[in-house]
């Protein structure tokens, strides 16, 4: 038995057809069935069912690739842990944000962590929480920025930040340098732009309304921060974003809301028993150093 046969198990047992799997792992589909027999011969058992027009693991092959996955996984950190240069003048990082960060954090965090350590090429993603987690679990990241709550067991938070949601316009808006907070119940008389329902931040907002009795005036929604807060800062709209994401271009305004919208705890986010490169220990500390140095509530 060698590596590839681990890998071409799990291509099958992913695709559930050996055509695809030999397409995705560019070898000829007769190859790659010659090398599952292989491997089904050092084992003495079935791992695959081939009789339906599917193909799927046999019991045995559930469990045997459970444990192939997991020690891919485990070599896969072991090279990365070999190549590690522990004075970071070379090195990797997978990071992966949900979407709200992309529009006040990621950007200058990012920059000040590349002009320190240059050497280090950053894989950067937008996704959602659950999809964060789960790439986290199968080692398809080193680290994430979301928020508190239930982890999927084995991964780990550290608290950096509490971010605020509030009430966010325009120029043009007639609540624009507003100081005196505006009364919960009045929310529902001003059109607001809100992401879509994909997004969890949509989730906070629909919960905070609904427990205040208060129906939107939806006239937007998207699925993009940038798209929002081009809008809001060309139109008489209200949004409901992180309090950070003011100023700017489109000078963008907070608005106090009395109760105040609700808070959340920003996460970092890490495999519980994963490897941790320099480079992802260095980010760690910078993103606490940095949030300290701008006064940010801590979480």
């Amino acid at each position: 038995m060698e590596l590839r046969h681990l890998r071409y198990l799990l291509a099958v047992a992913e695709h559930a057809n050996f055509t695809r799997a030999a397409e995705a792992l560019h070898i000829s589909q007769p190859t790659l069935s010659q090398q599952i027999k292989q491997l089904e011969r050092s084992l003495r058992v079935q791992l695959l069912d081939r009789s339906g027009r599917t193909v799927r693991l046999t019991d045995a092959g559930e469990v045997y690739t459970r444990y192939a996955r997991h020690a891919l996984q485990d070599l896969a950190a072991g090279e990365r842990a070999v190549l590690d240069v522990q004075d970071l003048s070379r090195g990797s990082l997978r990071l992966a944000v949900t979407p709200t960060f992309t529009a006040y954090l990621i950007g200058p965090l990012v920059a000040e962590f590349h002009a320190r350590h240059a050497g280090i090429a950053l894989d950067l993603r937008e996704m959602a929480q659950d999809r964060i987690e789960a790439a986290l679990l199968a080692d398809e990241l080193d680290l994430g920025i979301a928020f508190s709550g239930a982890h999927l067991p084995g991964v780990a938070g550290t608290g950096l930040f509490t971010e605020t949601l509030g009430l966010v316009v325009g120029p043009d808006h007639p609540c624009a340098g507003r100081s005196e907070p505006l009364p919960v119940g009045e929310l529902g008389d001003h059109p607001l732009a809100l992401l879509s329902r994909d997004f969890a931040t949509r989730g906070h907002i629909d919960a905070f309304l609904a427990e205040h009795g208060v129906t939107p005036r939806i006239a937007v929604e998207a699925d993009s921060i940038n798209a929002l807060t081009e809008i809001v800062g060309r139109s008489a709209l209200a949004t409901v974003l992180p309090e950070a994401i003011t100023g700017g271009p489109w000078q963008l305004h907070p608005v106090p809301v009395a109760p105040p919208l609700p808070a959340r705890t920003v996460t970092l986010l890490c495999r519980e028993a994963g490897y941790r490169s320099a480079a992802a220990r260095a980010f760690t500390a910078l993103a606490g150093r940095w949030v300290r140095e701008r006064g940010w509530s801590p979480a």
